[in-house]
C-alpha cells in the first residue's frame, strides 16, 4: 500500500508561480489552437486562472468575466462589488460596472475589452462542451459574437486537461482534506447509534468534519436500509437506523477550495454473508483500479480492471455509469472511469476509484454496495490520498 505523504503543510495561499504556470500552460494551448483569447464566466476556471476566491458566486445575479489573453496577464471584467477581492489577487488589469444592470450587464464593457485585443486569428475561446457551462445568458453570448466578429472554439476539453494535471501545492490541498476526512470518518463509531436517525448520524458527522479542520461539506449524502441500501445520491433522511441495517455515507467535503470524494459504509449488529460478500467484491475491485492506475494507461483500463472482479462477485450490474471519475476544485471533474473513456492518465492527475454494483442479499432483494477512495497519479503508479478502508464490512453497535 502506497499512501501520499504531505512533504510541507499546505498553504491557504497559492505563490504566484503557481498562477503563472498555469497561464502559460494556457497560452502555449492557445497558440496551437490559433485563440486569440479565452472568455472563462465559471466559478472554477476564473478562480483557477486568477485566484480571485469568494462564495459570492452563490448569487446568480451577476456575470464575471476573465479573459486569457494570447499574450499578457488576465484581465478580469467584472461587476464592481468585486473589484477589491479581484485585486488582492495576481490579476492587475480590473474593468468594472455597476452590476446588476439588466440592459447590459457587462457585455458592452466585455466586447470593448475583446476588441482591444491584438487579433491574429479572429477565434475566440469558450468553454461550451460537455461538463461545462457558461453562466451567462444566451442573448449576451450571440450579442458578444455579433459584436466582435470572433469565431467561436470550444476549448473545454484542452481547459479540462489542464486543470486535471495537478501541481504539487493542489494535490497537498486535495490530501490535507482527504486526511481530515479519513480522521471524521474513523471517529464515526464513536457517535453513531442504532435507534438514531440518519439526518442525526450525518448532522454529528458533519460537525465532526469542521472539528477535525474542514472548511466546509458541501455534499453529504447518506442511505440506510435492512441488510443493504438502494439509492446513494439522496438522503439523508429521517429514517431510524435499525439493528441489521447497512448505512453508507458519501461525502465532498472542502479545503481552501479543493475536494475530497470517497465513502464509508458499516453494518449495525450484524448483516447477511452475502452483503459482506458485496462489500469484500467491491473492496478488492478497488484494490485492482489502483493497481491499474499507472501513468500512460488510461480510464478505460480502470475500468476494466475493477468490473470483472464486480461481474464475478455477483454483481447485477452498475447503474451509476462509471466507475470513478477526476477530482479537485469541483467535487467531479473529467475524465471518467468508464469502459469506452479512454483518456490517458498522466502524471498529476487526481482520481476517484469508485466500483459499485447491485446485489442480491440473504433475503433475495435487489441492493446497492459501493466503494470509493481518492487517488493520485505518481510517476511510480497510484498512491492512496484517502486513509483505505477496512478490508472487511466494520459492524457497530
Amino acid at each position: 500500500m502506497t499512501q501520499y505523504t504531505l512533504t510541507e503543510a499546505p498553504q491557504r495561499q497559492f505563490l504566484l508561480t503557481e498562477f503563472e504556470q498555469r497561464l502559460a500552460r494556457a497560452q502555449t494551448m492557445m497558440r496551437a489552437l490559433k485563440l486569440d483569447a479565452v472568455l472563462l464566466t465559471t466559478e472554477t476556471n476564473v478562480r483557477y486562472f486568477s485566484g480571485y476566491f469568494t462564495q459570492f458566486w452563490q448569487s446568480p445575479t451577476r456575470p464575471w468575466f476573465l479573459i486569457l489573453p494570447l499574450t499578457g496577464k488576465p484581465i478580469a471584467v467584472i461587476p464592481t462589488i468585486g473589484v477589491v477581492g479581484m485585486s488582492n489577487t495576481w490579476v492587475e488589469d480590473i474593468r468594472a460596472w455597476p452590476s446588476p444592470f439588466p440592459e447590459d450587464d457587462g457585455v458592452s464593457l466585455l466586447s470593448q475589452t475583446l476588441a482591444e485585443l491584438p487579433k491574429r486569428f479572429g477565434r475566440l475561446g469558450m468553454t461550451l462542451g460537455r461538463e461545462t457551462h457558461l453562466r451567462m445568458p444566451q442573448q449576451q453570448v450571440q450579442s458578444l459574437y455579433a459584436s466582435n466578429h470572433f469565431d467561436l472554439v470550444d476549448v473545454s476539453r484542452e481547459v479540462l486537461h489542464l486543470r486535471s494535471l495537478k501541481s504539487a501545492a493542489e494535490i497537498n490541498r486535495v490530501a490535507h482534506i482527504c486526511g481530515v476526512t479519513s480522521n471524521a470518518f474513523a471517529e464515526l463509531p464513536n457517535f453513531a447509534r442504532i435507534g438514531m436517525t440518519e439526518r442525526e448520524v450525518v448532522a454529528a458527522f458533519r460537525m465532526e468534519l469542521l472539528r477535525q479542520g474542514a472548511d466546509h461539506s458541501p455534499f453529504i449524502v447518506s442511505s440506510s436500509g435492512p441488510d443493504g441500501y438502494d439509492d446513494i445520491i439522496m438522503g439523508p433522511t429521517d429514517r431510524l437506523i435499525e439493528s441489521g441495517d447497512v448505512l453508507i455515507i458519501d461525502t465532498g467535503t472542502v479545503w481552501q477550495g479543493y475536494f475530497c470524494d470517497f465513502d464509508r459504509n458499516w453494518c449495525f449488529g450484524d448483516c447477511s454473508d452475502e452483503t459482506k460478500s458485496a462489500y469484500r467484491t467491491v473492496y478488492q475491485a478497488t484494490n485492482a483500479g489502483f493497481e491499474a492506475a499507472k501513468p500512460g494507461n488510461t480510464t478505460s483500463d480502470l475500468y476494466r480492471a475493477m468490473w470483472p472482479i464486480m461481474h464475478a462477485g455477483g454483481a447485477l450490474g452498475n447503474d451509476v455509469g462509471r466507475l470513478g471519475h477526476g477530482l479537485g476544485s469541483d467535487l467531479t471533474e473529467w475524465p471518467s472511469n468508464t469502459a469506452t473513456d479512454d483518456t490517458v492518465l498522466e502524471v498529476g492527475m487526481i482520481m476517484t476509484l469508485e466500483p459499485g454494483m447491485s446485489y442480491l442479499n440473504k433475503s433475495g432483494q435487489v441492493k446497492q454496495m459501493v466503494h470509493e477512495e481518492n487517488i493520485v497519479i505518481t510517476e511510480e503508479g497510484a498512491q492512496w490520498l484517502s486513509i483505505r478502508a477496512a478490508a472487511e464490512l466494520p459492524l457497530l453497535g
